[in-house]
């Protein structure tokens, strides 16, 4: 937003856990233009072995608005809208060439790599594979998804490297 004009750009809007899809629906509903980029990845669970598409980015879909306040309050009125990102002065936008390049990438069926899920410190619990159920903290990324999580017990440190897929983050709460 620039002075007195509304101009219209792309903003970045949290979502519920898992609610992408739900918010999404509403908004394209409220003939909101809306982009939920997907992508396929091998499903988890053991019991099956198909590919899922699934957010590039949980817990965020993207929306082109003004920001004019009644279109404001639509946004964030939708079943599973949090908020639009922003600073302290409100929503950032983001540049149109970076939401372009977004559709240009999941429209591929190359494989997409997001940043980093862990940062040094993380709290997190291995999920399956032999270490299933260790709790520990991630200490780095080794390169052909695998990761070190360094495991406390009686004042010392071990360190497992496991599978990144395998790893989850433990909430704020548990940790």
């Amino acid at each position: 937003m620039t002075g007195d004009k509304l101009t219209r750009a792309w903003y970045a809007l949290h979502t519920k856990s898992r609610f992408e899809n739900v918010v999404h629906e509403g908004l394209a509903k409220k003939t909101l233009d809306v982009f939920l980029p997907k992508i396929t990845v091998k499903s988890r669970r053991r019991d099956r072995h198909k590919m899922i598409r699934v957010p590039l980015f949980p817990g965020y879909v993207f929306v082109r608005t003004d920001l004019n306040p009644c279109e404001h309050i639509e946004i964030l009125k939708t079943t599973g809208a949090v908020k639009l990102i922003g600073s302290a002065h409100g929503p950032v936008s983001i540049a149109d060439a970076t939401i372009a390049s977004l559709r240009i990438m999941v429209s591929t069926d190359g494989e997409v790599v997001t940043g980093s899920r862990f940062q040094k410190g993380d709290r997190v619990m291995v999920i399956s594979g032999p270490f299933a159920g260790v709790v520990g903290i991630f200490s780095s990324y080794r390169g052909d998804g695998r990761v070190i999580v360094n495991i406390e017990a009686l004042g010392q440190f071990a360190a497992v490297n496991v599978n990144a897929e395998d790893v989850e983050k433990l909430p704020e709460i548990l940790s």
